[in-house]
């Protein structure tokens, strides 16, 4: 090994054992190396040195007596046991965007492409108990921002994040999910599937957490303020009064990015947190062309010679209104057309309701085909409960 890639190599390990000292946190670690004149110098400083560039004195003596660099040494060997890897603030695939936040983490563990962290992406947030609308929404607008190029970040949680990240998914795009957790503790459990995907199809899962960390609420809005970094503007699609979103969407206007809103029902509460960022100045997004228009010019030019996205543009976009332009749906038959008139996009409804609507113009049977055959093509979703919605 050669002497730079050894120096390399130490520096990388010394940023790890700094996250990994107790009481240093990003601001810290980042002041410590640059007073210390280089991460691999916090092996070799003195006790009065250490503690003389910032650092408490329980930190100081954790880095001093081999501690920390144990625990770097051990860390690094377990992140490649497990198949992941770690970037800290100087390598080059570390994201340039997160650079630019006040305190950005000085380690970051990656599964899956790194590269694609540096890819112009969306931040898309928003409640863990979405109305249909906010579900749909969020995957169809994630659908066609993806397509488009752009990266779909969210953080994996239930609802409205999961279904970003599917969208993204089905459109073969790449998504990122931005945990608050280990990168090898899948939370909620339920999306370990969801992970492997997100993995497999080119995207990442990204933390600043080490190996282990279990999900504490503390985590989670120190997580936020990661994922609007990291984005070039952060997407909310439903959210309550008193919620998480907030934390992100507070983060992203302090960090200077553009925040999105889909506009919700007023009587509905989880309307409230995007009407009021709308009130206060975000943009009215009902569909991917309200985002894409705001890009800079640069960013929009990297995507279209990412994607060939040009060609595409008129393909499946979404609308508040039902509906995708430069589609030309299937024709539907007299049933298929009596259901759907009585379905929303918005609100579920329940099929003992739906069949006592329909009740003189066609029977139950027919009633259940029709529903069947709207599911097949894809333009009605069944929800828990024997409840239907439209699909966007």
């Amino acid at each position: 090994m050669s002497v730079m890639a050894e120096t390399t190599e130490e520096a990388r390990l010394g940023w790890l054992a700094l996250a990994l000292t107790p009481r240093m946190g990003p601001t810290r670690c980042g002041r410590a190396v640059q007073r210390l004149g280089g991460a691999a110098r916090v092996f070799t400083a003195s006790l009065t040195e250490l503690e003389g560039v910032g650092m408490p004195a329980e930190s100081a003596q954790f880095c001093f007596d081999g501690r920390a660099r144990a625990a770097a040494l051990e860390e690094a060997k377990r992140v490649a046991e497990v198949g992941a890897r770690f970037l800290t603030a100087e390598d080059a695939e570390y994201p340039s965007r997160l650079m630019e936040i006040y305190d950005p983490p000085p380690v970051l563990w990656v599964r899956g492409d790194a590269e694609v962290l540096n890819r112009a992406g969306i931040a898309v947030v928003g409640t863990r108990q979405p109305t249909p609308y906010g579900s749909g929404m969020a995957e169809v607008l994630s659908r066609d921002l993806a397509r488009r190029g752009l990266a779909v970040m969210s953080g994996m949680a239930r609802g409205v994040d999961t279904c970003a990240h599917k969208g993204a998914l089905d459109a073969g795009g790449v998504t990122v999910a931005v945990w608050g957790t280990g990168v090898d503790v899948i939370y909620p459990k339920e999306n370990k599937k969801l992970a492997e995907q997100i993995v497999a199809q080119g995207g990442a899962v990204v933390s600043e957490f080490p190996l282990g960390t279990f999900p504490a609420p503390q985590n989670f809005p120190i997580r936020n303020r990661t994922l609007s970094g990291m984005s070039i503007g952060v997407l909310v699609v439903e959210a309550a009064e008193y919620s998480g979103t907030r934390i992100t969407a507070r983060c992203a206007l302090e960090q200077g990015r553009d925040v999105y809103a889909v506009p919700g029902n007023a009587t509905n509460k989880n309307a409230w947190g995007p009407n009021t960022l709308i009130k206060q100045g975000a943009k009215l997004t009902a569909s991917w062309e309200d985002v894409w228009e705001d890009l800079p010019s640069q960013v929009r030019l990297e995507l279209e010679s990412l994607t060939g996205a040009k060609e595409s543009f008129g393909v499946g976009t979404a609308s508040l209104f039902g509906g995708s332009a430069g589609e030309k749906a299937p024709a539907m038959g007299e049933h298929e057309r009596g259901v759907m008139l009585e379905l929303r996009q918005d609100e579920a409804v329940q099929l003992d309701d739906l069949i006592e609507r329909l009740e003189g113009k066609m029977v139950s049977g027919e009633i259940f085909t029709a529903l069947f055959e709207l599911e097949l093509a894809g333009r009605v979703k069944s929800m828990p409960g024997k409840n239907y919605v439209r699909c966007f």
